[in-house]
């Protein structure tokens, strides 16, 4: 069987963030591949994420489902 993969950025990088993610993607039967940050060199902290996810794919073709919204960008 051929594997799929899906990519999910993260404009706000929090433990929060990061676990809601996680949270949101492995119980449809994804597997957490790894987490890439981007990082600005004036800042110590993350500007963004790239979380990845694999899974078996059923058939060779995508598996249809639509795209996800992200969420609401929260302006502080």
């Amino acid at each position: 069987m051929a594997l799929q993969f899906k990519f999910v950025e993260l404009s706000i990088v929090t433990d929060e963030s990061l676990e809601l993610c996680v949270n949101e993607w492995v119980p449809q039967g994804w597997t957490l591949e790894g987490i890439r940050f981007v990082m600005t060199e004036h800042s110590r902290r993350p500007s963004m994420a790239f979380v990845s996810f694999t899974r078996e794919a059923a058939t060779e073709t995508a598996d249809g489902e639509p795209p996800r919204k992200p969420p609401p960008l929260k302006v502080e």
